[in-house]
């Protein structure tokens, strides 16, 4: 799976699971995951690489417990995994 089909999946994924998504040019700065009013949002900076953005995805995703409930494929599954060794 490409970075960006894993951007697509890891968004639809991040949606179900109840996340606002944003995705905005903010100039490098720090995107990432936050919680407004009881509303749960991901802010993914089109600056960024699509590697860069996946990357945003993959730490705020990992940090949420639900995410082990998913079926994930393979490549997402690894992926996540990856990535919460370096959280």
């Amino acid at each position: 799976m490409h970075s960006v089909e894993m951007i697509e999946y890891t968004v639809d994924l991040a949606k179900r699971l109840g996340y606002e998504i944003r995705q905005d040019w903010l100039g490098g700065a720090t995107g990432g995951c936050c919680e407004l009013r009881g509303t749960k949002w991901l802010f993914l900076d089109l600056s960024l690489s699509a590697e860069e953005r996946l990357a945003q995805l993959a730490d705020a995703l990992v940090q949420d417990p639900r995410i082990a409930e998913e079926e994930l494929p393979a490549a997402v599954h690894e992926y996540l995994k990856q990535r919460a060794d370096t959280v």
